[in-house]
């Protein structure tokens, strides 16, 4: 039978503070026997095709 999971306020800080400010992506919660182990945080940048476009790869507007 599984262990009932305990969220301390440390932890509840931990994914407040991993969510913050992301626009887009997500949060993974690692439990291990009950307990939180690990939060892994993946945040993806998007942005819209004129700006892309305009972008040589070094990240340089055109005509820099």
């Amino acid at each position: 039978m599984a262990k009932p999971l305990e969220i301390d306020d440390l932890w509840k800080s931990r994914i407040v503070k991993s969510l913050s400010g992301m626009e887009y992506g997500s949060v993974q919660i690692i439990v291990h026997e009950g307990r939180i182990v690990q939060i892994e945080r993946t945040e993806r940048k998007r942005f819209d095709a004129v700006s892309a476009s305009r972008q040589d790869v070094s990240g340089r507007t055109a005509g820099q």
